[in-house]
């Protein structure tokens, strides 16, 4: 049995903005309150966490977790790599590396976002991150089995990751045949719809729905969520009854 929490569900034009005063800014409705997109998945053994943005920190207090066995990254945009130096609380608790997995752009990003933690002298402290270089043979961590799934960004390949009944994919606006059969009729899916009008790498919330619709996933939540898209009360209202906008702090059980 795995434990999936979404640590957060939006984006760096999230909400709150800072100076903003649309109506998503200024709700009072927890659910409009997004951190950057990040996913925890834990099962008895094994603690994993999908991307470590510059809310990392924050989003490891308010859940409480304490133990940390691996960091996968999507894609190297700094709302999903800027909080790893933030690992070193968890390599002082444990007395351990944290391995760190992507594919070779991803990994090239973490180098150099934290130059300082990759040089032959390191300065006392700096965090002790190992790199694992993947591809789209599945893989495992702990007790937990994962197999990588190749989606597009405009042009840059991103990996969601697929843990049994359960799909995660964010920052995408493409996803070929291949990697859809990889995910058809899941029971739970996780797909970016970044607003209502159209993005050049983004998934859009009509675009999102289609390719649940045609993927016959049984569960779909959206994330990845900008403060264009509209108050998740307002939005609720459009959704068919098996979708839904995730918000920061969901727990899903599979």
């Amino acid at each position: 049995m795995l434990e999936f929490t979404f640590l957060g569900t939006g984006t760096s034009s999230g909400v709150p903005m800072i100076g903003c005063k649309c109506e998503v800014c200024l709700s009072t409705d927890a659910r409009d309150k997004r951190l950057r997109s990040s996913l925890l998945v834990r099962s008895a053994t094994t603690t994993i966490v999908v991307d470590a943005g510059p809310d990392f920190r924050q989003q490891m207090l308010r859940e409480n977790v304490d133990k940390l066995d691996a960091v996968l990254i999507t894609h190297p945009h700094k709302d999903h790599i800027a909080g790893l130096d933030d690992t070193r609380a968890f390599q002082f608790l444990q007395g351990t590396e944290t391995p760190v997995y992507g594919n070779a752009i991803s990994l090239q990003g973490v180098r150099n976002e934290i130059p300082y933690a990759f040089r032959d002298f390191k300065y006392p402290g700096v965090p002790d991150i190992v790199l694992h270089e993947i591809d789209l043979t599945p893989f495992t961590i702990g007790d937990i089995y994962i197999e990588p799934i190749l989606v597009m960004h405009h042009k840059m390949p991103v990996y969601g990751f697929k843990f049994g009944d359960f799909a995660y994919i964010t920052d995408a606006n493409f996803i070929d045949a291949t990697e859809m059969e990889k995910i058809k009729g899941i029971k739970h899916l996780v797909l970016n719809a970044l607003r209502l009008k159209d993005h050049i790498s983004h998934y859009t919330l009509s675009q999102a729905l289609s390719v649940m619709n045609d993927l016959q996933v049984e569960n779909g939540y959206l994330t990845h969520i900008s403060h264009q898209l509209g108050k998740t009360e307002d939005i609720t209202k459009l959704l068919p009854t098996n979708v839904m906008l995730a918000y920061d702090g969901l727990k899903i059980t599979v």
